[in-house]
């Protein structure tokens, strides 16, 4: 592993963030990434967070039109509430701040402990969970489903909604609609390995996969012989169409689309996959009105990917196109 040792793995990369990134302010101590204009413009604070591991998310979506601030957790570990605290008053320029939670037990819990902590001192604070993984309802680390790719769509989306000057009510509201309209589905070829323990975190045999994973090496519903990309849309893209179904819009509306990948599979092979997602999207009659193809909610070393598809109108259209600049997501500006 390209690390210096287990225990200094995140402040290291947070050093290392600093560098690359002077137009953020990285406290390295405090653990948290914060826009250096987070409190000039009047505008809603967004702050996320999660353990660390699933880099670009969320420490590289900070920036404009994207997140306020980010608190990285040890890896695969909830941040603390002291972080997530720091992140608010950090951002707040008096229009109040949201909290954007993935549905895993310590960050709901962390977050929850945080908001009331803020809004003791004085903050307006609201929170929206994240929790848009089809595979399974419950799993080593959740009640309900888990927060996966639909993160994305929910940071930047109202991340632009905060940008144009949205009131804290807006901001979340079109948070939750996002994770309301959103469904993914993941797959491993291969488990993740941490720092820590230097060794796979689970026992996955040569030539099978796991359909379903989830972004810590949770496992999933199922594991089959090795399929073709073909055969693993079918069954990923099935599974969130199904999902989708679930919510009640309607079946032909246009989505956002992400292939996301794990970590360790190559931009190749991605868009190899999204060929398949395409074509199965296509012969369903969903039309795809933006796509993203890429590592952006990773789980370290895994190879894989993950599938997830957000029901889009013309509101959340025009937010997701709208300018952003952050160091893993740039366009418009």
């Amino acid at each position: 592993m390209l690390i210096n040792s287990a225990d200094t793995v995140v402040a290291d990369a947070l050093h290392g963030m600093a560098a690359a990134h002077p137009e953020l302010d990285v406290d390295v101590e405090r653990r948290v990434v914060l826009r250096r204009d987070a409190k000039t413009g009047g505008r809603v604070g967004l702050v996320s967070g999660g353990g660390s591991g699933h880099e670009p998310l969320h420490g590289g979506f900070v920036g404009y039109g994207m997140l306020s601030a980010a608190c990285p957790g040890e890896v695969f570990t909830s941040p603390v509430p002291n972080q997530m605290l720091h992140a608010a008053a950090g951002v707040d320029s008096g229009q109040g701040v949201l909290f954007i939670v993935k549905n895993y037990t310590g960050d709901v819990l962390n977050f929850q402990m945080a908001a009331e902590l803020a809004e003791e001192d004085g903050l307006s604070v609201e929170r929206v969970l994240v929790n848009d993984d089809v595979a399974v309802t419950d799993s080593l680390y959740t009640a309900g489903r888990r927060g996966t790719g639909a993160t994305l769509f929910v940071e930047k989306i109202a991340g632009a909604a905060a940008e144009e000057g949205a009131p804290l009510d807006r901001v979340a509201a079109l948070a939750r609609q996002v994770n309301e309209s959103s469904r993914s589905f993941g797959v491993a070829l291969s488990a993740c390995t941490t720092p820590a323990k230097g060794s796979p975190t689970f026992q996955l045999p040569e030539g099978e996969l796991e359909l379903g994973i989830g972004i810590h090496g949770e496992p999933g519903r199922e594991r089959r012989a090795m399929m073709t990309a073909r055969e693993i849309a079918d069954v990923a893209v099935g599974a969130v169409l199904d999902g989708l179904a679930e919510t009640g819009g309607p079946a032909d509306g246009p989505v956002l689309a992400l292939v996301n990948g794990m970590g360790a599979t190559p931009l190749l092979e991605l868009y190899g996959f999204h060929a398949e997602v395409a074509r199965i999207l296509a012969a369903r009659g969903v039309p795809v009105a933006r796509a993203l193809v890429g590592n952006y909610v990773t789980s370290l070393d895994m190879a894989g990917c993950s599938v997830t598809l957000c029901r889009a109108d013309e509101e959340l259209l025009r937010l997701w196109d709208a300018p952003v600049q952050t160091p893993a997501l740039r366009w418009g500006r």
